[in-house]
């Protein structure tokens, strides 16, 4: 027979979802959108209205800031990366050159080492 074993980190997450479940919700105290049809005046329900907009335009802004400032964080570590990948080249480059000069040199020494034997 298992038995079931409960998770402690878990119980505070259960607990709190617990208590945003059964807690009453006053939509004037949450900042965000509302609904505006229940509202009887005509001058409150254009206030609702324009609330919510208002939300919704600062919510835009704040998620236009933010993807501009995840965009230009990417542009910097391309830019870095492009950066370290041209140093790289330029390394690899002087490195087979070097290799080429020193296989050569190991070459022509190879020949002087070795006389040419006539019969």
């Amino acid at each position: 027979m298992k038995t079931l074993r409960l998770d402690t980190r878990a119980l505070p997450l259960a607990a709190a979802l617990f208590a945003i479940v059964l807690s009453p919700a006053a939509a004037q105290d949450v900042r965000g959108m509302e609904v505006c049809t229940a509202e009887k005046q005509m001058e409150r329900r254009t206030a609702c209205l324009q609330a919510n907009v208002e939300f919704l335009h600062q919510a835009l802004l704040k998620l236009d800031r933010e993807t501009r400032e995840r965009i230009a964080a990417a542009d910097r570590d391309l830019a870095d990366a492009r950066a370290a990948i041209a140093a790289l080249k330029a390394t690899v480059e002087k490195l087979n050159n070097e290799l080429a000069q020193m296989k050569a040199k190991a070459q022509s020494e190879g020949n002087k080492a070795q006389p040419d034997v006539k019969k």
